[in-house]
C-alpha cells in the first residue's frame, strides 16, 4: 500500500484532481515554473521529509514541459534524508543545465493541456 504523501505541483489538473484523492494529505499548489516547484520539494526535504516520486520521471525533458508535480512524505523524520536531497539537487541541476540549453517553448495551449495530462496520469498511477 502507498503511504499518505503532500502533493507538491504547478500544474492545474494535479491540483484539481489529487485533493480528491484518499492518501493525498494536502496538495501544495505553486503558481510558477517547473524550478520553484522543485524549490519548494527541496525545503520540504529540509526539513525532514522523504521524497515518494522521483522529480524527473518520465522520458519529457525538464525544458520541454513547463509541469512537474512531485510527492513527499507526510510525516517529517528527525534527521534529513540525504538520499532525498541529492534527488532534489541533481534534479534542480539537470533543469538548470537544460534550460541553459533552450528555454521551454511558448507551447499552444493544445500542447500545454497534453503537458498537464502526462504529468497528472505519472502521479495518479503511483495513488492506484
Amino acid at each position: 500500500m502507498v503511504e499518505n504523501m503532500i502533493v507538491i505541483t504547478n500544474n492545474p489538473l494535479a491540483k484539481e484532481n489529487l485533493q480528491k484523492e484518499e492518501r493525498v494529505v494536502e496538495v501544495i499548489f505553486i503558481n510558477d515554473n517547473v524550478m520553484k516547484v522543485f524549490e519548494k520539494v527541496r525545503d520540504y526535504i529540509h526539513i525532514g521529509h522523504r521524497l515518494l516520486t522521483h522529480p524527473l520521471m518520465s522520458s519529457v525533458k525538464p525544458n520541454e514541459t513547463p509541469y512537474r508535480t512531485v510527492c513527499v512524505s507526510v510525516v517529517a523524520g528527525k534527521s534529513l534524508d540525504m538520499q532525498s536531497l541529492t534527488i532534489i539537487e541533481n534534479a534542480i541541476a539537470t533543469t538548470d543545465k537544460f534550460l541553459k540549453m533552450g528555454k521551454t517553448p511558448n507551447w499552444t495551449e493544445n500542447v500545454l493541456n497534453d503537458f498537464k495530462v502526462i504529468d497528472y496520469d505519472l502521479i495518479y498511477h503511483v495513488l492506484i
